[in-house]
């Protein structure tokens, strides 16, 4: 049986009937550029429980006007992430248009103006939402409850989506609370159910020699290629909140806004590298290295999940004790604080996951 959720405005009515079950995955390899996928065929969702085929739009309706989630959407696209695609103008749309403008060779001025507005969108500008039906595979699950206590979370065999709006809001790369806000009250998700959504493209799950935890199904869950541009080396800016990718030719190919430690845990300034990548990792709880730490708690190990303290993606750094990673909570991204390391949207975690490799200089600067 699957949930269902009724959309009431700002109220959530959840009926959840899933209970949680392992999450298994494994590691990929780089590989060169590729675009994003299409939406598929209903033939093709029947068989791939992560194709989301796009609906007709209601005849009669007037076409939505949603400006600022369309360059969003584009930029999420072009791998200059704004975070959360929710519509709405703040400091990382801002940042991610001065990203792409750099890297388009216009005026880096953060302001979405006609010329930015040109090259982000090209001849063919992509919607800023679409109508998609819930495939059945995507709306089963598995699902579960989330304690706060790390030691308690140890318990559960996953930490898994706590329902399915949560799940749809990550492989669309937004809140639930944007979802909420798109649709109309009364709206129901649960499988075959229709929904309006960031208009984030599917990709397929991908074949990856040697994958023991699901790693492909996990990056079509999120929406992110397998093939993404290779990175030769990243930049960490504490005073922008943001993680920058470039290629060996010192050109910026993608930036995500970030949250860069504390003033208990601040970021450690300097050269390190990139030790490898962990994807869909266990998490491996030490109370000794959190000075917030509760005195009841004791070592444990987490089972994998987007809900994990590092979400989808550890990316260990030379610096001891020190990673990139994903996060459970995307709306937080350069808003809160961390224990020194690099958090980003889970998403944007996957794909820089794609882009990196062992051995690569990373440089964090104030």
């Amino acid at each position: 049986m699957w949930e269902r959720i009724i959309l009431k405005q700002s109220l959530l009515v959840v009926a959840l009937c899933c209970s949680a079950c392992n999450l298994s995955v494994t590691e990929a390899n780089d590989s060169a550029p590729a675009p994003q996928g299409e939406e598929r065929s209903a033939a093709q969702a029947a068989v791939d429980p992560y194709a989301f085929v796009v609906q007709p739009e209601p005849a009669g309706v007037p076409p939505r006007v949603d400006s600022i989630l369309q360059a969003q959407v584009a930029l999420d696209r072009a791998g200059f992430s704004p975070g959360v695609l929710d519509g709405k103008e703040g400091m990382s749309f801002t940042k991610a248009l001065t990203g792409f403008q750099q890297a388009r060779g216009l005026t880096p001025n953060g302001k979405y103006d006609e010329a930015t507005a040109k090259v982000l969108l090209g001849d063919a500008p992509p919607p800023a939402t679409w109508i998609v039906q819930v495939p059945e595979g995507f709306a089963r699950g598995p699902f579960a409850e989330i304690p706060k206590g790390l030691n308690e979370q140890a318990k559960l065999p996953a930490l898994s989506y706590r329902n399915l709006l949560e799940k749809l809001a990550e492989r669309f790369h937004t809140t639930p609370e944007a979802l909420v806000a798109l649709n109309q009250p009364g709206t129901r998700v649960g499988a075959g159910a229709n929904i309006r959504v960031p208009a984030i493209a599917n990709q397929p799950v991908a074949t990856i020699e040697g994958d023991a935890r699901d790693w492909g199904e996990t990056l079509a869950s999120l929406a992110v290629a397998k093939d993404q541009p290779k990175a030769d080396h990243i930049v960490v800016d504490k005073s922008e909140g943001l993680l920058k990718v470039y290629d060996a030719d010192d050109r910026l190919i993608a930036q995500f806004p970030a949250t860069t430690g504390s003033q208990h845990d601040p970021l450690p300034i300097g050269d390190w590298t990139v030790k490898g990548v962990s994807r869909n990792p266990d998490f491996h709880y030490n109370p000794d290295l959190f000075w917030d730490a509760s005195a009841k708690d004791e070592k444990a190990v987490l089972k994998p999940g987007p809900n994990g303290p590092v979400g989808v993606v550890w990316i260990d750094l030379s610096k001891d004790h020190y990673g990139i990673h994903g996060t459970p909570e995307p709306q937080n991204i350069g808003r809160t604080q961390s224990h020194g390391c690099i958090r980003l949207t889970n998403w944007d975690a996957a794909r820089l996951a794609q882009m990196v490799q062992s051995g690569m200089k990373a440089v964090f600067q104030p």
